[in-house]
């Protein structure tokens, strides 16, 4: 009788381990799978003004971090604007479709699978296909204030779901449109209607609004800035000066002291900045260093960093950002840190910098300001930038316009926004359009400060 009643025991201990051995193995993440679309997977005679396919599927999805629509040729929609998360697990298309006509595209393929589930599972292969009715012969151009009206229903969709600077003037957006609605449908051309919209998005005071047209772009706010300089003076200023490209400028003081202006990082000729890495590699133990950006409005954030990486040892924190997210509570990203790392296939510089900074100052040139700050031996000379920086990202409305929107939060290295508000710089040189005439105040600091 012991001895079943010892059985028992054994069996049942052994029963709980493997209860135990099970319930420690990882659960396996199921791979999702898209339960509808709208319209059906081989729905025909689908209405041709349908503009919005919709793909839901069976669990939450990641909704930043890319995605996977694979097709083309003429079988693929044409997308407006981008796709959209609308929550979790619903995705958005807005298309432009024509009438009479064949489309098929697939969520996932077997070279991409950037669709995955919230645990990071790639979305099982989804062949989404479509014809859509209409009578045979039918103009597939939809009239011009049909077209328009869609542009602003789009338009309206960007502003609210991806515009990373919506709320930042505490505009009211519905009353904007509302008022300029009229206007914008009344347009006969694309150029007219994107001229309309940029007087409408003037409102948010944000130079990295754009819109373009017939090939042309239309800024929605100008603000022209006076910089702290005088560039017709500066070569009698600076000795040895010369003018190494239409961006580039180099010089040289009796003492040793180098000095390189770069008015842009543009990536139209990477070649230019050879002048600035020439400059550096020719003088290593200069007494000292001029980095003059006072003319420069901004362009590659990489290019930017490949020079100041030339001052550091260690990868070094310069800034922060969020992307516009609807999908989550807050609106938008968790942060993100963006670092400089040194660049060790360019010359060394380890002697005092002084950067000359001013109000022309902005976008990836107030990346690069973020990054002089950083370096141990740098010091900001000049004034205030400008505050803007956006990131932008195009979003075609399908009436020939294509509307370009921030996406982003820019952020100091210590997590403060500064759009509108600018980057300060280390030692402010007060200074009016007169004191230029005949001299440079923001320069005669610098060079004090190197020649201490």
């Amino acid at each position: 009788m012991k001895t079943a009643v010892l059985n028992a025991s054994v069996r049942a201990m052994i029963a709980v381990g493997i209860t135990l051995v099970l319930s420690a193995q990882p659960l396996l993440a199921v791979r999702p799978t898209v339960v509808k679309t709208t319209p059906d997977n081989g729905a025909n005679g689908v209405d041709p003004t349908l503009r919005r396919i919709i793909i839901e599927f069976d669990q939450d999805m990641q909704t930043r971090g890319g995605h996977s629509i694979c097709g083309g040729g003429d079988a693929y929609p044409k997308l407006l604007g981008r796709p959209r998360w609308q929550d979790k697990r619903t995705f958005i298309l807005t298309v432009r479709l024509k009438p009479n006509h064949d489309y098929a595209f697939s969520i996932n393929c077997p070279s991409y699978q950037n669709t995955r589930s919230a645990a990071g599972e790639p979305v099982v292969p989804y062949r989404v296909s479509f014809s859509t009715g209409g009578v045979a012969g039918e103009e597939q151009d939809l009239p011009v204030a049909e077209l328009n009206a869609h542009a602003v229903d789009v338009l309206k969709e960007m502003i609210d779901q991806q515009y990373s600077y919506r709320d930042r003037l505490g505009l009211d957006w519905p009353e904007l449109f509302d008022s300029h609605r009229k206007m914008l449908l009344d347009t006969k051309t694309p150029k007219r209607f994107a001229q309309i919209a940029g007087v409408m998005f003037a409102h948010a005071q944000d130079k990295h609004i754009g819109l373009n047209a017939d090939g042309e772009r239309i800024s929605s706010f100008i603000r022209p800035m006076t910089p702290n300089a005088d560039a017709q003076q500066l070569p009698n200023l600076v000795p040895a000066w010369q003018q190494q490209s239409n961006i580039v400028y180099t010089g040289l003081f009796d003492d040793g002291i180098g000095y390189v202006r770069i008015d842009s990082w543009s990536t139209r000729d990477p070649r230019a900045y050879e002048a600035a890495y020439r400059l550096l590699g020719e003088h290593p133990d200069a007494p000292g260093l001029i980095i003059d950006v006072r003319f420069n409005g901004g362009g590659s954030e990489t290019l930017a960093g490949d020079l100041a990486g030339c001052f550091i040892d260690q990868p070094v924190l310069y800034a922060k950002h969020v992307y516009r997210d609807p999908s989550t509570d807050s609106g938008f990203t968790e942060v993100s840190e963006r670092w400089l790392e040194p660049n060790p296939g360019r010359p060394k510089y380890r002697g005092k910098i002084a950067v000359l900074s001013g109000p022309v100052v902005m976008s990836s040139c107030e990346a690069f300001v973020l990054m002089m700050k950083q370096v141990p031996t740098a010091t900001v000379f000049g004034d205030t930038t400008q505050g803007a920086s956006g990131n932008p990202k195009p979003y075609d409305l399908g009436n020939g316009v294509t509307v370009l929107l921030p996406s982003w939060k820019a952020m100091t290295a210590d997590g403060t926004e500064f759009e509108g508000i600018g980057i300060e710089p280390d030692i402010e040189v007060p200074a009016t359009p007169q004191d230029f005439a005949q001299g440079d105040p923001v320069l005669d600091a610098a060079l004090k400060h190197l020649r201490d």
